[in-house]
């Protein structure tokens, strides 16, 4: 790329970082201006619309692994991203290039985008509609940033929406209860659409239930309407709203990926029912191509070093059942680093006791805790432990003072796991 290229794009991203000072703005208006003045790209593509705690972005690359599969072009919009941007918008699995960035950037910017500044999660979501407008893609799968109701993805009219899972989060966005988390969410629910969800909680169901009879949407629940039997060798039968479809297989790893694979297979099923041609080969090799990048990402053998995002409660868990599974027989070495709004004490709680030694870290985002602070709930668990405030630095650390037959674990934020993968890519390139 020439060198004014790298200048432009470079100047781009600062831009668009420096919105990130006006914080998080729920609402459509703004979103619903930009998108007016760019000529309303989200209508000339069909779209799934993905919500949830956990689970948002394995699902939505499935589901666009599987659209590839079946011979549509297919855009994924997800966020954060882990080392560059551009991941967040990709076509065919495949991120935008830098000029594209560059140019949806500059139409963003030329239009009219009303009273207020747009938020960087405005500005990113209007350059990804835009390039899937541009790429005139078939399908674009979407996960929202945050909630649901006032996302600023919540401007699309998908052909079905998924709800994934639940748990408290963002409470001073979203409330602090799970029913109001389940409204917000919700919020996502449209007019006759149908509505896939994993949701398990009562009171959360009912929330959700009552929406979707408001709206006259089909509600499909996980558990009722279908369901899956884990098989001892990764494999999975679905048993599904019209099908029963055996031994499935998805590429991502973790007992929990079979859960979130189910509510893929039921998304499939609901396409198929409205005009997609997802055949039970393009659903099949779809699911298992798919790979998702820091979560429970196998990055070396040797020492085997795993990335996984773990960045809430749920996750943490799921990463802590994962390791006692598979790496029982390894010394484990942890590198954590977690943002102030999760509740560190007891992640820590439950990562640290699978594990032999720990190093606390803290990404560059403003929200990371000090690791002086981690080490007071880290001591009530784990006696070893160091700190390494840079995630480089404590990555590199790390991997020069394990055995070849040790492994080492990379989480707690998906900050930390994109600041890892950089030096891991440095140190094993050099």
């Amino acid at each position: 790329m020439p060198m004014k290229e790298i200048n432009l794009y470079d100047k781009c991203l600062k831009d668009m970082f420096s919105l990130k000072r006006f914080g998080i703005k729920l609402g459509l208006s703004t979103i619903k201006n930009i998108l007016s003045g760019l000529g309303n790209p989200q209508d000339t593509f069909s779209s799934i619309h993905v919500a949830g705690t956990n689970g948002k972005g394995s699902i939505a690359s499935s589901l666009a692994s599987i659209l590839q599969a079946a011979g549509y072009k297919a855009g994924l919009y997800t966020s954060p991203h882990l080392v560059h941007f551009n991941e967040r918008i990709c076509i065919n699995n495949v991120p935008v290039s830098d000029e594209n960035i560059v140019s949806s950037y500059e139409a963003v910017k030329s239009v009219h985008q009303g009273t207020r500044e747009p938020t960087f999660f405005e500005f990113s979501t209007a350059m990804a509609f835009y390039e899937f407008g541009n790429h005139k893609v078939d399908w674009a799968v979407i996960e929202t940033g945050m909630g649901g109701r006032l996302d600023a993805t919540n401007i699309i009219s998908p052909a079905l929406s998924i709800i994934s899972n639940l748990s408290v989060e963002h409470q001073a966005y979203l409330g602090n209860t799970i029913p109001l988390i389940a409204k917000e969410k919700g919020g996502i629910i449209k007019n006759s659409t149908p509505v896939v969800t994993g949701v398990r909680q009562k009171n959360a169901v009912s929330v959700l239930k009552e929406i979707a009879e408001k709206k006259s949407a089909p509600f499909y629940r996980f558990g009722s309407e279908f369901r899956v039997r884990k098989h001892k060798n990764e494999k999975f039968t679905y048993f599904g709203i019209d099908n029963v479809w055996r031994d499935m297989h998805t590429g991502l790893m973790g007992s929990h990926q079979i859960d979130n694979a189910a509510l893929v297979l039921a998304a499939c099923e609901i396409l198929n029912k409205k005009d997609a041609n997802l055949s039970l080969k393009n659903i099949t090799e779809g699911l298992e191509k798919n790979r998702w990048p820091g979560r429970l990402d196998i990055v070396s053998r040797s020492p085997l070093i795993l990335l996984d995002g773990a960045h809430n409660l749920i996750a943490a868990r799921n990463l802590s059942k994962f390791l006692s599974a598979n790496l029982a027989d390894k010394k484990i070495t942890l590198v954590i680093g977690i943002l102030n709004d999760k509740p560190y004490s007891a992640i820590l709680r439950s990562l640290l006791p699978v594990c032999d030694r720990v190093i606390l870290t803290m990404p560059k985002i403003d929200r990371s805790i000090p690791p002086e602070k981690l080490s007071h709930a880290a001591k009530k668990n784990i006696s070893n432990i160091e700190i390494i405030p840079n995630v480089g630095k404590a990555v590199q650390h790390a991997v020069e003072t394990v055995s070849p037959d040790d492994a080492v674990c990379i989480a707690g934020s998906l900050y930390v796991v994109g600041e890892a993968k950089e030096k891991l890519a440095a140190m094993f390139h050099n």
